[in-house]
């Protein structure tokens, strides 16, 4: 009952905001907020909902209608690191952030 998206190519920060507002929500209630969000992660937290689900039902036989999000953790990956060129041709450091999510449903 549990799915997870690794080195995703979206900074923990934006992914948190998203991530917070269908944490301990019912299925379809998390599905309808995240197929009508306009923010980027929802996308990709969307697909995660349907594999955790898919889990669910076909390696335990749960129902859906008793599921809800119990626990959903955003962590930080590896940093990708890029420069830039500045003033004078001074490198500046770009930080090119990514993320690990973990979701796992239970029961009411």
């Amino acid at each position: 009952m549990k799915a997870e998206l690794n080195y995703i190519r979206i900074a923990p920060r934006k992914m948190r905001l998203i991530a917070d507002m269908i944490r301990r929500k019912k299925i379809d209630e998390a599905g309808t907020i995240l197929k009508f969000s306009k923010r980027k992660g929802a996308k990709p937290l969307f697909k995660l909902l349907n594999s955790a689900l898919a889990n669910a039902k076909t390696n335990s036989g749960f129902d859906s209608a008793k599921l809800r999000i119990s626990k959903l953790t955003v962590d930080e990956g590896p940093v990708f690191k890029r420069f830039m060129a500045r003033a004078r041709g001074t490198p500046a450091l770009i930080r090119k952030k990514t993320s690990h999510i973990k979701m796992i449903l239970g029961e009411k």
